[in-house]
This record gives C-alpha cells, sequence and structure tokens, in this order.
C-alpha cells in the first residue's frame, strides 16, 4: 500500500444530502471500477464538508483518470450537486502505511 496513492476531493453540496449525492455518484462509481488502478473509494461528510476519499496505485494514474471522467462524464448531475467554489482536489502518493493483519480465523 505505501505504493499507493491517496485522492482526496472536499466540497460541499448546494441543498443536497450526502445520501442524494452518494445515490447521484452511481454512474461515478461504475466508471472509476473501470479505470486502470483504482482501488477504492470512500465518502463522508464532517461538520458540512464531504470527503471524497480515493485509493490509486498511483499518481499517475488517479489524475489521469480525474481527467478522463472530467471529459466524458462533465454532463453527470454529480457535478450540479456540489458548490464548485468550496471544491479542493489533492491526490498525493502514500508515505506511511500501517495494518491489522488477521490470522485466517479472524482473530
Amino acid at each position: 500500500m505505501k505504493n499507493h496513492a491517496i485522492e482526496l476531493t472536499t466540497f460541499k453540496l448546494k441543498g443536497f444530502t450526502i445520501t442524494e449525492f452518494i445515490e447521484a455518484n452511481a454512474e461515478i462509481d461504475a466508471f472509476l471500477k473501470r479505470q486502470q488502478g483504482f482501488r477504492s473509494r470512500t465518502i463522508f461528510e464532517l461538520k458540512g464538508t464531504i470527503y471524497d476519499m480515493l485509493v490509486w496505485d498511483s499518481t499517475t494514474e488517479g489524475t489521469n483518470a480525474m481527467h478522463v471522467l472530467m471529459d466524458e462524464l462533465s454532463d453527470s448531475v454529480v457535478h450540479d450537486m456540489i458548490d464548485q467554489r468550496t471544491v479542493s482536489w489533492n491526490i498525493a502518493p502514500i508515505e506511511h502505511f500501517v495494518s491489522l493483519q488477521l490470522n485466517p480465523s479472524g482473530i
């Protein structure tokens, strides 16, 4: 995991709930699953700010996918749900990673 990258986008919604936003993201999720280097996506809300966190094999693959997404899905309703003035997009390589390894019995 240390050689992977984290993409973190933060923003506020324009009068929508996080549930509505997540439901509207079905096409984005399907798109991401087809992108080279995609590992996972997590969306959560903290104090009115939405955090959209993705894990990629590399910063290059994450950056490339972002550019393709903005082109291929530019008409997605998801973009209209976001207050674009509040968007902050960042991607960086993971420098340190610690994981709890479970044995086969789950303990």
